[in-house]
């Protein structure tokens, strides 16, 4: 049996005890970290220079920090409310920020929270860049002798569940013990608010070697809070739902564009005819693009698609109960290469039906609604749901690979990248000075996997344009000097200004099917560009449809369905009530117009002469109902502008 208790501090004398002097510990990504036994462990080494630890994880989740003005009136009271007042930042995480870390300790990652350290030395040093199936290798390669993981239990504590997280604890201790290691020291805490995952996710209590189980209350676990999907990310996610085939498998991001995409899905299945007219008006050519035509489909998902992700999330959640996810596969090959060719009898289909799953992943993250709504599964729905390790999502694994063929049959794999090049290369997770952004994860493993299947294609998916610094972008460059996903290995792009086919296409193809997806205003460069290069014909001349590609285009195209609420601000849910709604729309609208100097003074000029508008609520909201002194009379005088201007959702 483990040893167990339920105090913090006795966990962490017991794994002191356990460990060598000089330790190597890895953590799960996301919610699967234990956030209190962590900080416990992480207080007693940092006050301790005889036991050097090296800590090895991804993706250290720390909620939002409020800043000064307008955007910290908002966030103070959102992230209490959000996230409770009781939250445990992760302390590494406030160390790293501050470059505060001892020289004793270690902190490793292989994937940033986006953003979140691109101003941290020791973060940025310590960063491993890896694929997601390349990590159980290196912690093998680092030494692991422990890993501490957050789990569920069912009711008598014999069983615990790894939940959130089966994607890499299995991996990580076959590689340590095929290395020659000792098998690693486990460490499971008991959080009752995680949800019970079963089948692979399950183990006996005694498979971990300590389990902790902490006293009530518990912090609510990390939410996600849900962003704002806009003009470009509907557009964008309407032009990609067009290339999924029915009957085929799904992988998905995180974002808004991956929210906009299964809003486009659900659409397309629930109401297929206003989907039909929605694209319409976004292009009413769309139907005949020759990658629909090849790779995808307008109707209703008659079969229904097989989710096969490295993370389960929002999107997810809503194509189940929309009953788009919903073809079931099983571990027996010669029974699904029947169904996929229609022998099956209906015995085997009936037999599929039951003890067959429809949706496969390696680790969890959404909203509080989403974890909900995994608490509330009924058991039919619930072992519809695999768990399963990173190396059999992400990649085709060896010994299973045929099997996996079958599953995946038509895969179609979304992802999200910064900036692409016109011949083809992605930017997803870092900046050409080195810095990392967040990392590479999945992303490298599902665009070649994309090309190793027959009929896989790797579609992803960016905004044509960024605003920075007060003036406006074209993320289609003609370089960069990052790359995340190689040009070789180029497949499609989607912008909100269509469909851009690359595969097997020669470069001066490649560049103006890139050109003709970016914004208008970009193109004349980068044709020129192209040409400069020696990679684009010196007569070709931009043809007069791509003039179209603006946002104002977009916007009135698609502005009868946001009013009418076809496409919502927040298509899978808000955690922002209906005030708060307003002000993040408004503060949005005033962060683009004030990133330069020029647009902050013009920006103020008109906050001074505008007349009051009447929303009362979400001056309250900003405590900002009664300004003291000229700052706060100024926020007031901005808000009220940003609110008069972003009036309505296509504002």
């Amino acid at each position: 049996m483990p040893y167990a208790c339920s105090d913090l501090d006795e966990a962490v004398a017991w794994m002191l005890e356990q460990l060598p002097r000089e330790m190597h510990i890895a953590t799960p990504l996301g919610i699967g970290k234990p956030h209190r036994l962590l900080n416990a462990l992480y207080a007693r080494v940092a006050a301790d220079a005889s036991r050097p630890m090296s800590l090895y994880t991804a993706l250290s989740l720390d909620p939002p920090r409020a800043t000064r003005g307008l955007e910290g009136r908002f966030m103070a009271p959102f992230v209490a409310r959000h996230f409770g007042a009781d939250f445990p930042r992760l302390a590494y995480v406030d160390a790293q920020r501050r470059d505060a870390l001892p020289a004793h300790v270690c902190v490793e990652e292989f994937y940033l929270q986006s953003g979140a350290l691109l101003g941290s030395r020791q973060a940025q040093r310590r960063y491993a860049s890896l694929n997601y199936t390349h990590v159980a290798r290196a912690l093998a390669d680092r030494g692991v002798q422990c890993i501490v993981q957050k789990v569920a239990a069912n009711a008598d504590g014999t069983r615990l569940s790894l939940s959130s997280n089966t994607d890499l604890t299995f991996d990580v201790i076959d590689a340590i013990v095929d290395a020659g290691h000792p098998r690693p020291l486990l460490v499971a805490e008991i959080d009752p608010q995680l949800p019970w995952m079963g089948g692979a996710a399950a183990v006996d209590a005694d498979w971990f070697d300590l389990v902790v189980a902490p006293p009530a209350p518990w912090p609510k676990l990390f939410a996600l809070p849900r962003e704002p999907v806009g003009d470009a990310e509907h557009a964008i996610g309407l032009y990609a739902s067009a290339l999924v085939r029915d009957g085929g498998t799904l992988q998905i991001g995180i974002g808004a564009l991956s929210d906009a995409l299964c809003h486009a899905l659900a659409l397309r299945h629930t109401d297929n005819a206003r989907y039909r007219r929605v694209l319409a008006a976004l292009d009413p050519d769309l139907a005949s693009h020759p990658a629909v035509v090849a790779s995808g489909g307008l109707g209703p998902f008659a079969q229904g698609l097989y989710g096969c992700s490295e993370m389960i999330n929002e999107g997810f959640r809503r194509l189940v109960e929309a009953g788009v996810i919903r073809r079931r596969v099983v571990d027996k090959a010669a029974l699904m290469r029947r169904l996929n060719d229609g022998t099956a009898d209906a015995a085997e289909r009936a037999l599929v039906e039951r003890d067959g799953q429809f949706l496969h992943g390696a680790f969890y993250l959404g909203s509080q609604a989403f974890y909900d709504w995994l608490h509330g599964l009924d058991e039919a729905t619930r072992n519809g749901i695999g768990m399963m390790r990173v190396s059999q999502v992400n990649a085709l694994s060896g010994q299973d690979e045929s099997l996996e063929r079958l599953q995946r049959r038509d895969g179609r794999f979304f992802n999200t990248c910064m900036m692409a090049t016109a011949l083809g290369a992605a930017v997803s997770d870092g900046l050409d000075d080195g810095r990392v952004v967040s990392g590479v994860g999945g992303q490298y493993n599902f665009v070649s996997m994309a090309h190793a299947l027959p009929g896989g294609r790797s579609i992803l998916l960016l905004r044509a344009t960024r605003d920075a610094g007060g003036q406006t972008g074209s993320n289609i460059r003609w370089n960069y000097g990052h790359a995340t996903i190689p040009r070789h290995l180029r497949d499609v792009y989607v912008t909100e200004y269509g469909i851009a086919d690359l595969r097997g296409r020669v470069d001066e193809d490649c560049v103006i099917a890139m050109a003709a997806i970016a914004d208008a205003q970009a193109v004349p460069a980068l044709l020129e560009e192209a040409i400069r290069s020696r990679k684009l014909r010196a007569d070709f001349r931009m043809p007069e449809a791509w003039a179209r590609n603006s946002a104002a285009r977009v916007r009135t195209a698609l502005a009868p369905f946001r009013a009418d609420g076809t496409l919502p601000d927040y298509p899978l849910g808000s955690d922002f009530d209906a005030v708060e709604q307003r002000v993040v729309r408004a503060l949005a609208w005033l962060k683009r117009r004030t990133g330069s100097r020029r647009g902050k003074l013009a920006t103020v000029a008109a906050a001074l002469l505008q007349h009051d508008v009447d929303d009362s609520e979400a001056l309250a909201r900003m405590d900002l109902s009664r300004p003291r002194g000229l700052g706060e009379r100024l926020q007031a005088r901005l808000l009220r502008l940003a609110l008069a201007r972003t009036a309505t959702p296509v504002g």
